[in-house]
């Protein structure tokens, strides 16, 4: 399973940005999808993470700013991140929680991670 990720760049505050992440290869379903994000020395931290049952998990940081969801197959999913602020400058990594076939344990994969820069 590869998680492919496109759509980070350098804007200016109040700018927007689309971030997508499609997964790829053979497995039996995608449960959790979503997206971290990390700074030089910190933590990776959840951004946003979305369900099979579309339920979604969004830090309060960017709630009202950033929305999550996922195409109709469920194995590609987009964070649209409106009103961006300096401090959302970070590599932002895609995250899947894959079951590779109904007898195998869910495993998890990472994106190889798109960078976003927001100038102030």
């Amino acid at each position: 399973v590869q998680l492919q990720a496109f759509g980070g760049g350098l804007v200016q505050a109040g700018a927007y940005l689309r971030l997508s992440c499609a997964a790829s290869g053979s497995f039996f379903s995608i449960d959790h999808i979503g997206w971290y994000r990390q700074t030089p020395g910190n933590q990776r931290e959840l951004v946003a993470i979305m369900s099979t049952g579309g339920s979604t998990d969004i830090v309060d940081s960017v709630k009202g700013r950033f929305t999550i969801s996922r195409d109709l197959a469920g194995n590609t999913v987009y964070l649209q991140m409106d009103s961006l602020k300096p401090e959302d400058t970070a590599v932002y990594y895609c995250k899947a929680d894959v079951t590779p076939n109904l007898e195998a344990p869910i495993r998890v994969y990472w994106g190889q991670g798109t960078l976003v820069t927001v100038s102030s």
